[in-house]
């Protein structure tokens, strides 16, 4: 077995790319971390230990990072995990929500019938940028009448202020830069 690692140790498992996907973008690039079973762990435990106890039903991941992300953390809190895809990616009914990026504009959708209401669902990412990818997601599973429990990253880049777009929302982020 693996030890796992303090999280304060994955920033060395996070790694930039420069220009991407455009000039002037640093791409935090987490593969390294994904390949490295105690790094892989450590980040699923810390998010685990937050959450759990906390009546979560459902993890939503967001395309397609969040979702390994999701599966993991879900499994370990006993809890279904929710897709939320970039548009025309889902094949039964769907909610969309549009969302600028720093380096363009985009859509994400929910199935419809994703979460009931009243369900408690966490959503995690692997970044909170400009927070508008996560604020799309928020507010599709809030038209379905769940309520967003938390908001989870494994990295948040806070000099984009992505925070603010999230409103009152609890948010919790393992790495920051």
């Amino acid at each position: 077995m693996t030890p796992t690692l303090e999280t304060k140790d994955l920033t060395k498992f996070v790694r930039d790319i420069p220009d991407f996907p455009k000039k002037g973008i640093a791409f935090k690039d987490i593969t390294p971390l994904l390949k490295d079973p105690g790094a892989f762990r450590s980040a699923i435990d810390a998010f685990a230990a937050r959450y759990e106890g906390r009546g979560i039903r459902l993890v939503a991941g967001i395309e397609s990072r969040g979702f390994l992300l999701a599966s993991a953390v879900a499994l370990r809190l006993g809890a279904g995990v929710i897709p939320i895809r970039k548009k025309g990616k889902l094949p039964h009914k769907t909610l969309s929500a549009s969302y600028d990026l720093e380096y363009g504009t985009d859509s994400v959708e929910i199935h419809a019938d994703a979460a009931a209401r009243g369900d408690k669902v966490l959503l995690i990412d692997d970044v909170i940028a400009t927070g508008g990818t996560a604020r799309a997601a928020c507010e599709l599973i809030e038209k379905l009448g769940a309520e967003v429990a938390g908001v989870a990253f494994l990295i948040e880049l806070s000099f984009l202020k992505g925070r603010e777009k999230l409103g009152s929302r609890e948010i919790f982020a393992l790495i920051g830069y």
